[in-house]
């Protein structure tokens, strides 16, 4: 039974776990790198225990430091947040090999849908819509053109391993795709240790929407309808709402369901997401993510349901408190992620946050760590919060959202605030009306 748990990640994925910990009555250690001392989670927890220097790579990538510190503060689980461990295999098997509880999915699944070509051809056998192209890893050029010339150009290469854009370009040509896959593999090499691509249809302009789950270890499977990330720039997500305006209720049932029936034929155990690219009332499987995302806020808001606290009991062995009836779609949320960072240049601005006021009132929510007098480290990602909003309808939601934007307030770095305040003055973004490449030509930069 799970009493204490460490939290091995650090910022607002820190302290979100933590307060879902304790509204359960559980305890919570905190680990921490040396530049986190001052954190939020670390000055909340119940215990806290430094487990390196600033890089991450000495810290909160180290395996063995975080396991010697649940074991010295006698914790029964270790929670992974997203990023960091959240998706390494190895990590979740040595977690149980030192009787520790993961909260996350089995070592196996975070393996299988961690390789790209694996999982999609898990999808395959389950019956989920594929993009088009090769069935496993490129071997060879001459290869590569024939599966190209079928499927049509453009083409995309994406990395078998990882993720973030990384190991990824586009073929417009025939010219163009020996020397697409040579970048692709020599940056996917340098970025996950594997030089393995494979080949995909590109779309032209296609939405990106994601389908929340989550499964116990009894067979129980419910989605959590979806969510539309398609404001995104260079694959990083900017701004993601649920429910999608670009889908109606009978597609998104069915797509729900698709992945609901796929993930209990996998038998999986845990929070997860299928993310799909979506194009011309199609749906297209690109890849599943095992961990809890940075962006599950805005389902928990249309849903009701605290999705760390059912990882959390999902892991303990109890049954999901829900079942899919119980899932109902409340209203409209939108989620803008806020950054340490020039909101036209996008450079990283870590510094002492010298103002930090949090926006308020009804069905206004702010996911953050940051306090005024804290000093962002240059180490780690410049996310300083999450701002979420709930609206009855989209409209109400966008109304709040724009009113929220302009209460918050954050001195002494710069932040991407003026950004987000730009996006929901734009009609496109009004009317719903986007796509993956949509920010990036708003920006100027395609």
């Amino acid at each position: 039974m799970i009493e204490k748990v460490l939290i091995a990640n650090r910022g607002e994925i820190a302290l979100r776990i933590h307060r879902a910990c304790k509204e359960m009555g559980l305890q919570t250690v905190a680990v921490h790198s040396e530049a986190d001392r001052d954190a939020m989670a670390v000055r909340l927890a119940d215990e806290s225990v430094c487990i390196g220097p600033a890089p991450s790579a000495q810290s909160y990538l180290k395996k063995s430091q975080i396991i010697a510190a649940a074991e010295i503060t006698n914790a029964d689980a270790i929670h992974p947040g997203y990023g960091f461990l959240s998706e390494n295999a190895q990590f979740a098997e040595m977690v149980e090999a030192h009787d520790l509880i993961f909260i996350g999915p089995t070592a196996d699944h975070i393996r299988t849908m961690g390789d790209k070509i694996a999982a999609k051809q898990t999808m395959i056998d389950a019956g989920v819509p594929v993009v088009p192209g090769s069935e496993g890893g490129i071997k060879t050029i001459s290869e590569a053109k024939k599966i190209a010339k079928k499927i049509g150009y453009p083409v995309l290469i994406k990395a078998a391993s990882g993720g973030g854009g990384r190991g990824m370009k586009v073929a417009e040509t025939e010219k163009d795709l020996e020397t697409a896959i040579k970048t692709a593999k020599t940056e996917a090499k340098a970025a996950f240790g594997d030089d393995a691509v494979y080949l995909e249809k590109y779309l032209a302009r296609p939405r990106h929407i994601e389908i929340q789950i989550i499964a116990d270890k009894h067979g129980n499977v419910c989605h959590l309808w979806e969510r539309d990330c398609s404001l995104q720039r260079r694959h990083q997500k900017v701004f993601e709402e649920a429910p999608s305006p670009a889908l109606n209720q009978a597609q998104r049932e069915e797509i729900g369901m698709i992945v609901a029936k796929a993930v209990k034929r996998m038998g999986y155990r845990g929070a997860g997401t299928m993310e799909f690219l979506y194009e011309d009332g199609e749906f297209y499987f690109i890849e599943m993510n095992t961990r809890i995302q940075v962006e599950h806020p805005v389902t928990e808001m249309i849903t009701g349901i605290d999705l760390i606290r059912e990882q959390i009991r999902v892991a303990d062995g109890k049954k999901l408190s829900f079942t899919q009836e119980d899932v109902i779609l409340v209203g409209h949320a939108i989620e803008c992620r806020i950054n340490a960072e020039h909101p036209e240049t996008f450079v990283p601005s870590p510094g002492t946050i010298t103002e930090f006021h949090a926006p308020g009132g009804l069905d206004v929510r702010l996911d953050s760590a940051a306090y005024a007098g804290y000093k962002i480290p240059p180490h780690y990602d410049s996310m300083i919060g999450k701002l979420i909003v709930h609206g009855r309808t989209r409209n109400e939601c966008i109304m709040r959202l724009r009113r929220a934007l302009g209460e918050m307030v954050v001195g002494g770095v710069n932040t991407t605030l003026p950004l987000h305040q730009r996006l929901v003055e734009a009609q496109d973004v009004i009317d719903g009306n986007y796509d993956i490449h949509w920010l990036e030509r708003f920006l100027g930069l395609k």
